[in-house]
């Protein structure tokens, strides 16, 4: 009872604030929350088949307009669109993981990885305005991250007891105890983040260059001329959708790569890995079959990434779901 006393005489004079930010680690996961909810925003909007307000405006014409001069248009319009939901989806699961578990352990891997990742989704922003369309509600919402990004990551610096210096391994598999098929599983695992980046990157280029690709064309039924025809600006909005698609995979697929070659095994790991590119597989993979884009060279890729995935994730279970040394 004298024990249960002095517990309740006891007072926390520390401020509201001054818990809550501390460390940095609430904002970094607040980032992801927003980045979750702006992700699942976009591919309803986008199942909808609804332009945001100044798409229509940009283009002088709603999507139901526009459908009517050409609906594939429209649905492969969606399509890029639900396609860079998905990776801002993974994005805000994979930093909500990163603030909750190697942040909170203080590992300094973790918060270079969310330094330069976010570097990466910040600057892709600049990847289309070369077109001519510039995304205020997309520039107005990275202005507003950009400080909550800073203020998070300078506070969870300060709280470091030693400071995160730059040490990110690049390939971790010679110095691990993996076995058997655990091995193979995580070599599959690295080969779909590298994939996952380089598509990501060849994407950016694409939409800041060419904009389609002769499959994107193959299904509109369309040419590269005929766009200017039904309306001047129609590219430079395709092209926003599409760099930015290409700019979200690049980053999901550095985070991937980072994590999987610095994080220790754990069960958190390997759930963060299976909900977040479940979430970015099966979402491509619904929207391109749902408006009927099925092309199987274009699809190919994401046929391969999804089977080293679920390859790689199966394989490495029993690896990563038992491990509590690192707990």
């Amino acid at each position: 009872m004298r024990i249960e006393n002095e517990n309740m005489s006891k007072t926390d004079y520390r401020g509201l604030f001054e818990v809550m930010f501390s460390d940095g680690r609430i904002i970094l996961s607040f980032i992801g929350l927003l980045l979750l909810m702006t992700g699942i925003f976009v591919c309803v909007q986008s199942y909808i088949g609804e332009f945001l307000p100044h798409d229509t405006a940009f283009l002088g014409m709603n999507a139901i307009t526009l459908g009517a001069i050409n609906p594939k248009i429209v649905n492969f319009m969606f399509h890029d669109r639900v396609s860079f939901g998905s990776t801002i989806m993974s994005t805000g699961l994979l930093y909500i993981w990163l603030a909750e578990f190697p942040i909170r352990l203080k590992q300094a891997w973790a918060w270079w990885v969310y330094l330069i990742s976010g570097i990466l989704g910040f600057t892709s922003f600049l990847t289309y305005i070369g077109h001519g369309y510039l995304d205020m509600y997309h520039a107005v919402s990275s202005l507003l991250l950009i400080p909550l990004f800073i203020i998070g990551l300078i506070l969870s610096y300060k709280s470091y007891e030693v400071k995160p210096s730059f040490s990110l391994r690049y390939f971790k598999y010679q110095n691990n105890s993996l076995k058997g098929w655990a091995k193979y599983g995580y070599l599959s695992l690295i080969f779909t983040a590298c994939g996952i980046l380089a598509g990501g990157l060849v994407i950016m280029f694409v939409g800041m260059t060419t904009v389609y690709v002769p499959q994107d064309l193959e299904y509109m039924i369309m040419c590269n001329q005929d766009f200017s025809k039904i309306n001047s600006n129609l590219t430079a909005l395709i092209a926003h959708d599409r760099a930015s698609f290409g700019g979200g995979l690049a980053c999901v697929g550095l985070l991937i790569y980072c994590i999987i070659n610095n994080a220790s095994p754990s069960r958190n790991l390997w759930q963060i890995l299976f909900i977040a590119l479940s979430v970015g597989f099966l979402s491509v993979l619904f929207i391109h079959f749902s408006i009927g884009y099925t092309s199987f060279i274009h699809l190919l890729p994401a046929y391969i990434g999804t089977f080293l995935f679920y390859f790689g994730i199966i394989n490495t279970y029993k690896y990563m779901y038992n491990r509590v040394d690192n707990v």
